[in-house]
């Protein structure tokens, strides 16, 4: 699947020049190429990386060979001591390879490389499948090319107890040079292969949720629905700190929340997603440094829940999507496309919340054909200019009967929520506080997610760069201010989750209190872990997997693999 494959010939192989900037490749990713072609590309190029089952026990299976011991024999020195070194590295400038062996055993300069492997030996012809020979093998070439006598390795595998020989014979010899032009012919061309179909090694891939094979096939050939890969399940959650003076404490594998000098509460590290700190908090070097460290990011918001910025480590190393993102936010035609399909999912997305939760009997056939009214003329903007008119129009519609989805609490005036249109900047109502809050929250989690796959979210195509303002964030989160923030606000409203005593009015402003932001934070993160049926795909995903989905298809899209940006709108 590689473009230098077919090119090479079958006992060919060209080492990298000696001053070459390509970099050394690992034993292991020619051992990933040789499995699946885009598996190698997404980790070795693009930087992704994700754990599952397999990972975990394949590095609890190297536990013991990963602590360095022994030493290898200086070769030439006629020395015939017995060879036992563990997790050894070395290297090869001329083959362009270098590899970290579990354990080299043997004579002198006579010696076997060890592989550890998770599970047990398959039972196939050769002793074991080509991707681990293949790696075995390239250990081999370095030993070698170190002046040892090298000609057979070992695989070993963990559950089984069983030590598979695998002779370096010419056929492995020349199955491994030709993975190796392989790898480094994809990587310096600079284009993902495509995605396996129908392959069972997806199913337990641990980047299947990132590389999408079945849903990138599906969007190219729109026949059967894909299994449902891009879906693992994550309990973990984002840990929200708001009280005024908090202090935020590493402690082992927890999080200790202190509040005046007192511990409050305890959270495991493995339990949290993010750490979202709203106010004056403080947040001590060793925890920020262990949060980088697990890719866990910080979200630092003012106490009102204004969005100002994030801490992560080193960021994404897929600079490919960002370059594909600069490249299409250039192009006039590209950024209509793609802003006006958003709009028109949020006019739809805004039509269905009101049929959903209409208070007030059938809703108006003139309000739902108004709103397909909204949708053409948005299909039909000739630029950002008349798309912005369409979307305009359709919010005043759709504001101007959201008092409709809410609950009618008899009583005083002041146990009510009353609305009449949108306002903020800042809110004169207790419902439009609400909404502003929940749009800033809104703003972050899908800030969150960009960063994550590897987008720069401050570059859109819908809403123009400005100084300050996430816009692909604002581009992306259009289609789910409906589904997300409004359906919350309604949510906490009509089950008296918030109260109108929650909220503070100063100098015509309108703002939650400590205790109200404490439950709508609850509402609207149970609306994020909420599970629906995906519209399209057809399988069981939660909201929040579902702003990764959509940014690693905006990937698939903005870098060629599918046509279309597929938006998000439910039934």
């Amino acid at each position: 699947m590689g473009v230098a494959v077919n090119a090479v010939q079958p006992d060919a192989f060209s080492p990298p020049p000696e001053q070459s900037e390509v970099p050394l490749l690992p034993a292991r990713m020619v051992n990933e190429y040789q499995y699946c072609p885009r598996l190698a590309y997404l980790e070795w190029v693009q930087g992704e990386w994700a754990e599952s089952v397999d990972t975990v026990e394949g590095r609890h299976a190297h536990r013991r060979v990963d602590r360095r011991g022994g030493d290898l024999p200086i070769v030439g020195d006629g020395a015939s001591e017995k060879v036992h070194a563990r997790s050894v590295t070395l290297s090869s400038a001329r083959l362009g390879l270098i590899a970290r062996m579990d354990l080299i055993e043997g004579e002198g300069e006579r010696v076997t490389p060890v592989d550890y492997k998770r599970g047990k030996r398959p039972h196939v012809t050769r002793g074991a499948y080509d991707p681990e020979r293949v790696q075995l093998c390239i250990q081999g070439m370095i030993l070698q090319e170190h002046g040892y006598t090298c000609e057979v390795g070992i695989l070993y595998y963990v559950q089984g107890r069983e030590r598979v020989e695998i002779p370096f014979d010419e056929e492995l010899r020349v199955l491994t040079r030709q993975a190796i032009a392989g790898l480094r012919g994809m990587a310096a061309g600079g284009q993902i292969p495509p995605p396996l179909e129908d392959s069972p090694k997806c199913t337990r891939c641990s980047l299947a949720a990132i590389c999408l094979p079945d849903e990138v096939n599906f969007f190219r050939r729109m026949d059967a629905p894909p299994r449902p890969l891009a879906v693992p399940r994550d309990d973990a959650l984002p840990l929200y700190v708001q009280a005024r003076g908090a202090k935020v404490a590493k402690n082992g594998e927890t999080l200790d929340i202190y509040v005046e000098d007192e511990k409050t509460q305890s959270i495991r590290l493995i339990d949290v997603s993010q750490l979202v700190v709203m106010g004056q908090v403080y947040v001590t070097t060793p925890t920020l440094h262990e949060l980088m460290n697990r890719e866990i990011p910080v979200s630092w918001c003012s106490f009102g829940g204004w969005f100002l910025g994030h801490t992560v480590g080193v960021g994404h190393k897929n600079v490919e999507v960002r370059t594909a993102q600069y490249r299409a936010s250039f192009d006039p035609q590209h950024c209509l496309g793609l802003a006006k399909s958003v709009v028109v999912a949020k006019i739809q997305n805004q039509r269905t919340l009101l049929r959903r939760n209409w208070k007030l009997g059938e809703v108006p056939e003139d309000l739902i054909e108004g709103f397909q009214q909204d949708v053409r003329r948005a299909q039909r903007a000739a630029d950002l200019g008349e798309l912005l008119g369409a979307e305009g129009q359709a919010a005043a519609r759709y504001f101007g009967t959201f008092s409709a989805m809410l609950s009618r609490t008899e009583g005083e005036k002041e146990m009510r929520f009353d609305f009449t249109t949108r306002n903020r900047r800042p809110p004169t109502d207790a419902v439009n506080a609400l909404l502003s809050y929940a749009y800033a929250l809104l703003v972050r989690a899908w800030t969150m997610a960009l960063t994550a796959v590897g987008f720069d979210p401050y570059r859109g195509f819908y809403h123009q760069p400005r100084y300050g303002r996430p816009a692909l964030s604002l581009d992306l989160m259009e289609p789910f201010r409906p589904l997300i923030a409004d359906s919350a606000v309604i949510q906490a409203i009509n089950n008296g989750e918030v109260r109108p005593s929650d909220f503070t009015s100063a100098a015509g402003s309108v703002a939650l209190d400590d205790g109200g932001r404490k439950r709508f934070i609850s509402t609207y993160e149970r609306r994020m872990d909420q599970e629906i049926t995906h519209p399209v795909f057809g399988y069981k995903v939660s909201y929040r997997r579902i702003f990764e989905l959509q940014a690693r298809l905006l990937a698939r899209h903005l870098l060629g693999e599918i046509p279309e940006y597929p938006n998000f709108t439910t039934r």
